[in-house]
Formats: structure tokens, C-alpha cells, sequence
């Protein structure tokens, strides 16, 4: 069996060599020709996945290592009767903690107490799901925006007005352009006026979702808003211009820790196991190790003084997220100059750094936090010592 899988799937090769030859190619170049001969085809979203790109060839199965299909013709698949699996769920502890970090950087920078404000979430899947109930956890003020969904689902759900009526407004849908709620272009200049004077507006779903020429105008005439991207229209050619009027600016790196990178190539693993009727063996277990926390991080860690003090040393001392940013904006900005945005956009993701979740995580309790307070920063998804987080996903 050959299997074609793209260069920047973690352990693919481990895992689907008990298939057969694993052939590693660049996703965003897969070739019609490169897949001809292949029975199985393993993806990220930078890969259309198309009547194009299979017409003609042997593929059996696809399986894409994410959590959205929006690259995927699914009618087609169905059609020719190819098996398919997608990876609900793998990354969204990474964009949790995306979202979190960035929150942690929002306090440092401006002084916004996240845990006292009123988050709204626009899209209550797999990720705005994890993160509604984290923030929950945590005693956060939460209200959701999610017509796909049964609204008894969560506690508090809402009108997309009321969400956008919110302290901070996070979005985590799908990219769509058919149906009867489709994404693409929910958040354009009428809802950009919506939003409070002040208020995070932060994108980790796709980036259609919001019109960014749009976003761009608001911002130009009214610098209002504390906005964070993780997604842009029109990736990899994105436009920069909207650079200096970001908090954030980051490459669709979201969920792209090693974690949850890792999970989504054993989702895929089982499923194609489980298509091709053969024993699924154990996946990716054992084959990383456990996150830990540097000594001098978990010094600063154990010395906070305050809650959102200690929440901004664990979130430096695992994922400063402000790196990520640095290095995007450097890298672009360079990269326009030699009309090469596209290029280094993709890199900065191919060439992404190693990053661990630190979802149960064991940190020493910071000293100064209160019983209270320790129940919070232990629903962050640690675990203290001698303490359990009680957090589920």
C-alpha cells in the first residue's frame, strides 16, 4: 500500500508505515500525479482536496489531520465512494491555551482582568466548546453564539448581537458559504460597529469568517478595538496592512502545538485502521514524553504575587505567545519587501517551533493565590501539586 501524507504531519511515517511506503510531499503542492498510484492520502487544510486532485487515481481513503473540512470536497468523496476522516477535537486544547495566553498578554499589556469581564463565543464546536467550558471553570461570565447547535447545549447562549455586545468576543466557526447561517463574512462593517469601545475582537476559527478589508477600514478611522488574528483572509497571500493595528498578529498557528499536532495523526491512524479493517495497535501513545516547566519559569511561577500575576508566568513560561508575533511580523514584513508574503507565511508554518500544551501540566502552587484563587488558576487545566483540576474538555 503506498500512502502520500504531507511533510508536516508529525509521526506519519511512524504511524502509517505499518500500511505500507509512506511518500512525504509539500502539502500546499500536491499534484494529481504525485497521488495517481496512491491508496491513501493524509492532509492538513493547506491541501485541496478535490475531483482535480483524484479523478483517476487509486485513492481509498483521505484523512485530514485537522479539525475543519472546509478544504475537502466531501460530495465528491462520497460520490466515488472514498473513505474519509476528518480530526475532531485533536487541537482544540492548543487553541484553548492560545486564547488564554493571549488574554494573559492583554493583562500584562492594558491591564484587562479576563476573569471579570464577559466573554462572548461565536461557534460552540469541538474548540469554542472546550473553551466555554474552561473559561466556566473558571468562573468567567460566558455566553455563546451557535445556531448549528442544540441551544440547551450550554448554560447561556445567545443572539449573535448579544455576543458581540460582549467585553471580548471570540470566534471559532467553520468557514461556510452555503446554508441558512453561513460564516463566511459574519463579522463585516455593520457588526464591526456592534462592538464596545474597548472591547477584544479575536479570531481563531477561519479567516473568512470576519471581512478583513472591512476590519481594516474600521480600524483606520477608529482604533477602538483590541483585535487579535490568528487567521486572515485570502492565506498565504494575506494582507499586512493590517499589521500595526493588531495586538496579535500570528500565523495560523492556533492550534499547532506538538500535542495536539500528534493527536490528530493517531484520529487519523485509527480511522484509516478502522477503514481498512485492520488492528489499530496503540496509536501515538508512547511515543512523546510529558511537558515540563523550565526550573526558572517555575521559580517565577511559585513567586507571583496575585492571580493574574501567576497566570501570566505560566502562560510565558510554556507558550509566550508574543514570540509568535514577533516572529510573524519579522517575517512578513521582510517578506513583502521581496513580494514573498506567501512564501513566508508558509514557512513560518512549516518551520514552526516545537510548542507543548500545558494541559495537566504539575506546577507548585504560587504561593501568595488564595484557596480561591488556586481553583481558578488550577482550571487553567494544571494540575497543582497534591491538587486534581477537575477540568473537563
Amino acid at each position: 500500500m503506498k500512502i502520500v501524507a504531507d511533510e508536516n504531519i508529525p509521526l506519519a511515517a511512524e504511524l502509517f508505515s505499518s500500511f505500507g511506503e509512506v511518500i512525504k510531499v509539500a502539502g500546499r503542492d500536491v499534484t494529481a500525479a504525485q497521488v495517481a498510484d496512491a491508496d491513501m492520502l493524509i492532509v492538513r487544510s493547506v491541501t485541496p482536496v478535490n475531483q482535480a486532485l483524484l479523478e483517476g487515481s487509486q485513492v481509498k481513503f483521505v484523512g485530514t489531520c485537522t479539525i475543519g473540512t472546509d478544504h475537502v470536497d466531501l460530495e465528491y468523496l462520497r460520490q466515488q465512494g472514498i473513505g474519509f476522516s476528518n480530526a475532531p477535537g485533536c487541537n482544540a486544547t492548543s487553541v484553548v491555551e492560545y486564547v488564554l495566553s493571549c488574554f494573559a498578554q492583554l493583562w500584562q499589556r492594558h491591564g484587562i482582568e479576563f476573569l471579570s469581564r464577559r466573554i462572548g463565543i461565536i461557534g460552540l464546536g469541538m474548540v469554542g466548546g472546550s473553551l466555554y467550558r474552561r473559561l466556566q471553570a473558571m468562573g468567567v461570565d460566558c455566553v455563546g453564539y451557535d445556531p448549528l447547535i442544540p441551544q440547551d447545549r450550554f448554560d447561556n447562549m445567545g443572539s449573535l448581537t448579544e455576543v458581540l455586545a460582549c467585553d471580548i468576543v471570540c470566534l471559532h466557526t467553520p468557514l461556510t458559504t452555503t446554508g441558512d447561517y453561513p460564516s463566511y463574512h459574519m463579522i463585516g462593517e455593520s457588526e464591526l460597529k456592534l462592538l464596545n469601545k474597548g472591547a477584544v475582537l479575536l479570531n481563531a476559527g477561519r479567516g473568512g469568517v470576519i471581512d478583513n478589508k472591512a476590519l481594516l477600514a474600521h480600524l483606520q478611522h477608529q482604533r477602538d478595538l483590541h483585535v487579535i488574528l490568528d487567521v486572515f483572509e485570502g492565506e498565504p497571500s494575506i494582507d499586512l496592512r493590517l499589521f500595526p493595528y493588531l495586538e496579535v498578529a500570528t500565523p495560523h498557528i492556533a492550534g499547532y502545538s506538538f500535542d495536539g499536532k500528534v493527536t490528530g495523526t493517531s484520529m487519523i491512524f485509527e480511522a484509516a485502521c478502522r477503514h481498512f479493517s485492520c488492528d489499530e495497535g496503540k496509536g501515538a501513545e508512547g511515543l512523546i514524553g510529558a511537558a515540563s516547566l523550565s526550573h526558572q519559569a517555575q521559580s517565577v511561577l511559585a513567586c507571583s504575587e496575585g492571580l493574574y500575576a501567576a497566570i501570566y508566568a505560566l502562560t510565558q513560561g510554556v507558550y509566550p505567545v508574543l514570540e509568535d508575533d514577533r516572529r510573524c511580523r519579522e517575517a512578513l514584513l521582510a517578506a513583502e519587501r521581496r513580494g514573498e508574503v506567501a512564501v513566508a507565511f508558509d514557512g513560518l508554518r512549516k518551520n514552526y517551533p516545537e510548542r507543548r500544551q500545558w494541559r495537566g501540566l504539575a506546577v507548585e502552587t504560587p504561593e501568595a493565590l488564595t484557596a480561591a484563587e488556586r481553583h481558578v488558576f488550577a482550571a487553567l487545566g494544571v494540575s497543582l501539586a497534591g491538587e486534581a483540576t477537575g477540568v473537563s474538555q
